[in-house]
């Protein structure tokens, strides 16, 4: 059988694994949101970062990318790896991706995506929503092994540029990021 891996933050740059094929696409029903914490790659503990989750949006879609792994040994490896990857993330769910905006079917049915839900309960790491200058703040402020994490928002601007998609918040959040940036006031 083969697995189907959805990606709609750093995944979408970076996949980590090996795939078969990789298709351009969107996920009805949801919205990309800055609200879960990142304490192992974007921030530490102490001054968490900040990284995309899906949240239920009823008339909105979610681009991004779907990758198609097929081989036994290299889904054995994809899934550990993302186990490993996603692990702040507490919700994988199936979803139906599309590659056309006028089809009425989707493209592939039964694509795993990670999700971190806004249960604090079960995902500790939720940040949830705030003002759109905190959460940029938060951004330039916070950085983990994986990087600045105001990188990883510059990297998921530009890779959904590269495929057509303007996501408003995505925008948004990118340009009040280099505002501040450049009005100088991101000391503490």
């Amino acid at each position: 059988m083969v697995m189907w891996v959805f990606g709609y933050g750093s995944l979408i740059w970076k996949a980590g694994f090996n795939y078969d094929d990789r298709l351009v696409g969107f996920i009805k029903g949801y919205r990309r949101v800055f609200y879960q914490g990142s304490t192992d790659h974007r921030g530490t503990p102490e001054y968490p970062g900040r990284t995309v989750t899906l949240e239920p949006a009823p008339r909105e879609v979610c681009w991004g990318v779907a990758y198609k792994i097929a081989g036994k040994e290299d889904k054995e490896t994809a899934l550990t790896y993302l186990e490993v990857r996603e692990k702040q993330y507490d919700k994988k769910t199936y979803v139906d991706f599309f590659t056309d905006s006028m089809a009425l079917a989707p493209a592939v049915s039964g694509v795993m995506v990670y999700i971190a839900s806004p249960d604090r309960k079960l995902n500790p790491n939720y940040l949830g929503p705030a003002l759109l200058e905190e959460i940029a703040r938060q951004i330039i402020h916070a950085e983990g092994p994986s990087g600045p994490n105001k990188d990883y928002l510059f990297q998921l601007e530009k890779a959904l540029l590269q495929f057509g998609c303007e996501d408003k918040h995505v925008i948004e959040l990118a340009n009040e990021v280099r505002r501040i940036l450049a009005e100088g006031e991101e000391g503490d």
